[in-house]
């Protein structure tokens, strides 16, 4: 039962962290990278689709992707879909090829994404104490009914720390890596 409720909590965690990688998947840090056109979809035969299950993305050089439909005749409508994206990029169509050339971030603009990347970064700093709390609160409950003893309690409290503190970590290291790459020229 304990273990049962330390397992989905850990569980939970982790995809906090998940959740937080896939977000920073998704910031334009200067550098291109297919990742950053995945939350992009398309019209495909009638239907919206990421624009992978459409078109293969590719990195071109350090500041330009490729796109490349699998079809003629999906060239235009996967150009609307990056431009019409929030990522404010502007695609250049040669032939069946998209280039979609990133644009060089200013200091001013680096330094907001810093600011996003840190609050993204809280966020999920919150869903994982929430997480914790979440935990600990059926573990009293269970307390309150006399199901486990007071040493079951502490050893709970404890490991449910150590986890929260482990996930927070990771969140903390990933958030160094990111502002680091952002940082950079």
């Amino acid at each position: 039962m304990i273990e049962d409720l330390k397992r989905d909590g850990e569980q939970r965690m982790r995809k906090s962290v998940e959740a937080l990688k896939e977000e920073f998947k998704r910031l334009r840090t200067g550098r291109a990278h297919t990742g950053l056109l995945e939350h992009v979809t398309v019209e495909y035969y009638g239907s919206q689709v990421p624009i992978s299950q459409a078109a293969t993305v590719s990195v071109e050089d350090a500041r330009t992707l490729l796109v490349s439909p699998w079809e003629k005749q999906m060239v235009a409508a996967v150009e609307k879909a990056i431009l019409t994206s929030d990522l404010g990029l502007t695609p250049v169509t040669a032939g069946v090829a998209i280039r979609v050339p990133l644009p060089p971030m200013t200091e001013e603009r680096r330094k907001e994404m810093v600011r996003v990347v840190r609050s993204e970064t809280e966020t999920a700093r919150v869903a994982v104490r929430n997480i914790r709390r979440d935990v600990l609160s059926d573990v009293k409950d269970l307390l309150k009914e006399k199901l486990i003893t007071q040493d079951d309690d502490h050893r709970v409290h404890d490991d449910v720390q150590k986890l929260t503190d482990h996930y927070i970590a990771e969140m903390d290291g990933l958030l160094k890596e990111k502002e680091k790459e952002i940082m950079e020229f």
